[in-house]
């Protein structure tokens, strides 16, 4: 019987950080993924996505032996602590499954010898550790101890936070807290302990929540400001200097794997005990619907300007954000722009480009359209050029120096301000923002 320290269920952006985190700290680690080309990968030291520093920490990890990867926890092997890390993602109806918690906690539950500890980091409803994983375990009459410790890094920022961030553990009695705070304590020295499972599921989704709630004002603001036709970057940025009771962001797309999703699971718990969360669902109705409101602006923009229905418009940062630098698509809005333009321009050349993501993979995953090696080659003769996401590639030319190579009366749209503090004169006739829609000349 092999026995791991730790086994880690689930192996993408949070369990695969995680897993080698914990195995680089002395643990020896398992870890369990059903798709065989990930534990193909991994077990050949090379993450399946993009994360500063992973590369490295994971080939290390890997040849030291701390780390190895299987499809399944199979009968000769077994773990002092597992980890359930798998994803809930929402259905087509904007629920969270619960189906890949459910498989996970089985496979934990047919493996677990008495005495396991068991934790949850999934994001996910309030109440599932306590009524979905503890049952699934307590039908097997084995003993156990559970609890919830969410994952909160950054894409891009992973491997660092989980060493900086303090680490949440929620458990019913003190004796499961101490346990589950020791695993983490490896990691790091900031533990926060809370009152319950129910008290970390709920704390995750609150902070996600909010900061999706701030984002959702900064459009609002946005929208505002384009109404009146004032920059929404000057009265910001101007609105914080000197005056610390105000912090607002600027504007932009507002999604990616958390932001998209945790609202959605924090209004769907309040709900099940007959509360409506008005200001979470609104905020999150503003920033859903900003993709399809901003391409209304720049159709509109394209007819004053008599681009050809079947014009040529550049797509720049497909990952749902460019800082920290991730090649993360899941819940990209910038696919929501994409949607958008190619329902009011069927026959439209749209290029793609993101300064992080293998152009192979985003030929693969978009066949319709072409794909660029690089900025100059994406807005090469564009009528239109929009800038997706924050990628620091994307500012590295003026719109002025876009518009010289772009086609006649072309113009760019920007979704975060990259060029919104500069003058007037440097933007010419041909630089939009959200919440910079000025008349132009």
């Amino acid at each position: 019987m092999q026995r791991y320290d730790i086994g880690v269920i689930g192996l993408g952006y949070v369990g695969l950080t995680l897993a080698t985190v914990l195995a680089e700290v002395g643990n020896r680690v398992m870890g369990v993924e059903r798709r065989q080309d990930v534990v193909d990968l991994t077990n050949g030291g090379v993450p399946h996505f993009s994360e500063t520093g992973l590369t490295e920490a994971l080939s290390r990890v890997i040849r030291t032996g701390g780390l190895t990867a299987r499809q399944s926890l199979v009968e000769d092997t077994t773990c002092d602590v597992y980890v359930i890390t798998v994803g809930t993602p929402l259905d087509p109806n904007g629920v969270a499954r619960l189906d890949m918690i459910e498989a996970a906690t089985r496979e934990v539950a047919d493996n677990m010898r008495d005495g396991a500890l068991v934790i949850l980091r999934s994001t996910v409803k309030v109440g599932t550790t306590r009524n979905v994983v503890a049952p699934i375990l307590d039908a097997t009459g084995k003993k156990y101890s559970i609890a919830m410790c969410p994952e909160r890094t950054l894409e891009g920022r992973a491997l660092q936070e989980l060493r900086e961030l303090p680490q949440i553990v929620g458990a019913d009695d003190q004796e499961t807290a101490d346990r589950a705070s020791a695993v983490f304590r490896r990691i790091t020295s900031s533990i926060v302990q809370v009152s319950s499972p129910e008290a970390a599921e709920i704390l995750k989704l609150v902070d996600n929540t909010y900061r999706d709630v701030r984002f959702a004002f900064a459009n609002e603001v946005a929208r505002v400001c384009d109404s009146f036709g004032v920059n929404a970057f000057e009265v910001i940025a101007s609105g914080k200097l000197g005056y610390e009771r105000t912090n607002v962001p600027l504007p932009g797309l507002v999604g990616g794997p958390c932001l998209e999703k945790d609202p959605h699971i924090l209004f769907q718990s309040a709900y099940s005990q007959g509360i409506e969360l008005e200001i979470t669902r609104a905020a999150r109705a503003v920033n859903e619907r900003q993709p399809y409101e901003t391409v209304d602006f720049i159709v509109s923009e394209a007819g004053r300007r008599d681009v050809p229905q079947d014009g040529r418009i550049a797509l720049l940062g497909l990952a749902f954000k460019g800082v920290p630098a991730t090649d993360d698509l899941r819940g990209s809005m910038s696919l929501k722009v994409l949607e958008a333009l190619e329902g009011v321009w069927p026959n439209a050349q749209i290029v793609l480009y993101d300064p992080v993501i293998d152009t192979d993979v985003l030929r693969e995953r978009f066949p319709n359209h072409e794909v660029a090696e690089s900025l100059e080659d994406a807005t090469r003769g564009a009528h239109i050029a929009i800038l997706a996401n924050n990628h620091p590639t994307l500012a590295t030319r003026t719109p002025a120096a876009l518009a010289e190579a772009m086609a006649p009366s072309g113009f760019v749209f920007d979704y975060w301000n990259h060029f919104s503090s500069l003058a007037e004169r440097e933007l010419a006739d041909v630089y939009f923002a959200v919440g910079n829609r000025r008349v132009a000349a």
